[in-house]
Formats: C-alpha cells, structure tokens, sequence
C-alpha cells in the first residue's frame, strides 16, 4: 500500500507540477508565448522579463503553490508521501508533459517544496524555510542575478536541513533537488564565471 501511494504521489505531483503557469499567463492576459522571448524558459524570472514584474511575481508564486498544495493533498491521505510528491513537482516543472517538456529552472517550485515540509512537520520553519528564504533576497540583492541567488538558497537550505534535521530521508531529497536545480542552472554558471549573466531590473 505504501509503495502504490509513493508512485501516485510522483504521478500527481509530476503532472500538477507539469502545468505551465508562465505558458497560460503570458497567452491568456498577454497574448504572448514567454517561450519565444528572453530565455525561453517557463519560469518566474522570464515571465517578468518579458512580460512584467506583476506576472513575473503570479507565475513564481503559482509555481510554488504546485509543490504546496500537493504537498497538503498528501497531508491528508498519506503524509510520508510528501517528500516524493513534492519533489515530483519540480521535475514536472522543469519537463512539462502540457509544454513539450521544455519547461523552467524550478526554483519557484523548490520554494514551495521547502515551505511545505517546513508546515507540515519535515523541517523547522524558520531553519528549513524562512532562513534560506533570507539568504536567498541578501544574495538577490547584492547581485542582482537570480540563478546565482536560487543555487546559492538552495544550497545553504542543504547544508541547514542537514545541521538541523535528523530526518535523513528529507535531507536526501532537498540534497537531490539541489543538485538538480543547479544542473538546470549549468548554461547560468558559465554565464557568471564569463561575466555575462543577465541581471534583473523588474525585482525592485
């Protein structure tokens, strides 16, 4: 029983993560397709390049809403569940089956992933959630490049749920997310060691 619920919650959240929220708000309000603009990527941070920083602020909060709301789902019907199916989410994220499977970084999505085991009792919250949240704007701030930001906030969110947590299982699956976030973020590497990573002028 418990192993057919850990693949429903990997189904479930590889398809809720699937859905393109920077697809449906760019063609929907702004009769735009964000794939064809800036990056390309169906993320937060190309949504408000390309189309504003009110979409760009809708789009990663959707997005971080996928990994939540699954998460609380399984709350309810099988709470050790939800390290699977949130980290589902982010895989659906980043290879949509609605987009071709060409979808964004998911980090929006590792966000919400942080956030709904910090709630529902996987992590400390202000450790496992708030803190990295922190380092994560500190970081933003003096740099201005959110790939650099993101890798750096989910990297020390590794190290503090390690620190912190003795759940070794969560501590393997947020170490797993990371190390798949900063892969999606390998053409942003070489952009920062080269110098020519863009920098974001509409998160002020």
């Amino acid at each position: 029983m418990i192993f057919i619920q850990n693949i429903l919650g990997i189904v479930i959240g590889y398809i809720v993560g699937s859905i393109p929220w920077a697809l449906i708000i760019g063609k929907v309000f702004y009769k735009k397709d964000v794939r064809e603009y800036g990056s390309g990527n169906l993320g937060g941070t190309n949504a408000g390049r390309v189309l504003g920083k009110k979409a760009g602020i809708a789009v990663i909060v959707l997005d971080a809403l996928k990994a939540f709301f699954v998460m609380m789902a399984f709350n309810f019907i099988s709470p050790s569940v939800i390290p699977f199916a949130g980290l589902s989410v982010s895989i659906g994220h980043c290879f949509p089956l609605f987009a071709q499977f060409k979808g964004g970084k998911g980090v929006a999505c590792a966000a919400g992933y942080l956030l709904g085991l910090s709630v529902f009792g996987f992590l400390d919250p202000f450790f496992g959630f708030i803190y990295p949240v922190l380092i994560f704007f500190l970081v933003l701030g003096l740099s201005k490049m959110v790939s650099l930001s993101s890798m750096i906030f989910l990297i020390s969110a590794t190290i503090i749920s390690f620190l912190t947590s003795s759940n070794i299982l969560v501590n393997i699956c947020i170490a797993l997310l990371t190390v798949f976030v900063i892969y999606r973020h390998i053409p942003n590497i070489k952009k920062i060691i080269a110098g020519k990573e863009n920098k974001v002028t509409w998160i002020k």
